[in-house]
């Protein structure tokens, strides 16, 4: 046996043991989906891709499972409802009953070549935009929300030593948090074309999400984030009275956990920090094409511009580190 055939092999090993017994029946490849009249949300676009993809998968047990995986977002997660005559979405991260900024949109991503021909879809996305805008409004440094804004956490994060707002569920300040939303707002806007989501609130919420940015920054001290819980694990807690290990301010923004939910150990998180000069240039592109308001595509270059420095930094360490052996 190769090399390619023994990692093939546990692949396929790892993938059955993870099956219900029932699924792996010779011939029992019987949909695992709810039944139709239970799931959340159904797309006809999604459906019909399901199919033309299965048409193309020659393996009947991975088509089968293509079924299954693909529209259990939309299945199981997404509740549609109203806000104010606006469609909102809240996308809940799976196993939790609390939306993620990241986890929501990285959710939807793989609809979104999809939405420019499916009205039903695109109402999804316009809920989940305007719904993450709103999310940071009540606090840009939380990673997680509840779908009630007045209500208090129901996960064990509301005993943590933190501002913990209302329609909070968990306050890990991580910068790919702001992010991830600034990149669905580029990927469905590129898709559609569609200028419903990027209203007056949508640009509010953005522009909180740039300003923490540059607050994070800490170039005129250390802000308003801080973080502590009573933990045993290193991973759940900030040091230093909860503001994190010392920095040089090079321009770089701290991201106090990573986007595992873990404490960084050093707050300059490089991959993050990358992204975030990319996600700036997206938002920049949105504000511009959709809104025609050039003074925030103009605040976003800036603070791109800004970034860059310190990812310019952050990429001569990277290159350092290599030369001497040492992992970051």
């Amino acid at each position: 046996m190769n090399r390619r055939d023994l990692i093939a092999g546990a692949g396929a090993l790892t993938v059955a043991a993870a099956l219900p017994a029932r699924a792996l029946a010779a011939g029992a490849h019987v949909s695992q989906r709810p039944a139709a009249g239970a799931r959340r949300f159904t797309s006809k676009a999604v459906e019909a891709e399901i199919k033309a993809v299965k048409a193309r998968i020659a393996d009947p047990e991975l088509a089968w499972m293509f079924e299954n995986c693909y529209p259990n977002t939309l299945d199981t997660t997404v509740k549609l409802s109203m806000i104010d005559g606006k469609p909102d979405a809240f996308v809940i991260t799976g196993d939790i009953d609390a939306l993620w900024l990241r986890d929501s949109s990285a959710q939807m991503q793989t609809y979104l070549h999809l939405a420019a021909r499916d009205v039903d879809l695109r109402r999804v996305y316009h809920g989940l935009i305007q719904r993450q805008a709103r999310c940071i409004q009540i606090d840009p440094y939380a990673n997680a929300f509840m779908e009630d804004p007045n209500a208090k956490s129901s996960l064990p994060a509301i005993a943590d030593q933190t501002e913990m707002k209302p329609g909070v569920a968990e306050r890990k300040w991580e910068v790919d948090s702001l992010c991830y939303p600034m990149r669905l707002a580029h990927g469905y806007w590129s898709a559609t074309r569609d200028k419903a989501p990027f209203d007056s609130l949508w640009a509010q919420g953005m522009a909180r999400a740039v300003a923490t940015f540059r607050e994070q920054q800490r170039k005129d001290g250390p802000g308003p984030y801080r973080f502590q819980r009573v933990d045993k694990s290193p991973t759940e807690t900030l040091m230093l009275d909860g503001y994190g290990a010392p920095t040089r301010k090079v321009g770089l923004i701290h991201s106090m956990f990573r986007p595992s939910d873990d404490a960084t150990v050093l707050p300059f998180l490089i991959p993050s920090n990358l992204f975030a000069v990319s996600a700036l240039r997206m938002l920049a592109r949105v504000h511009h094409e959709a809104r025609a308001d050039t003074a925030a595509a103009r605040d976003c270059l800036g603070a791109r511009r800004r970034g860059r420095g310190g990812a310019r930094v952050a990429r001569h360490d990277v290159r350092r580190a290599g030369r001497h052996g040492v992992g970051i």
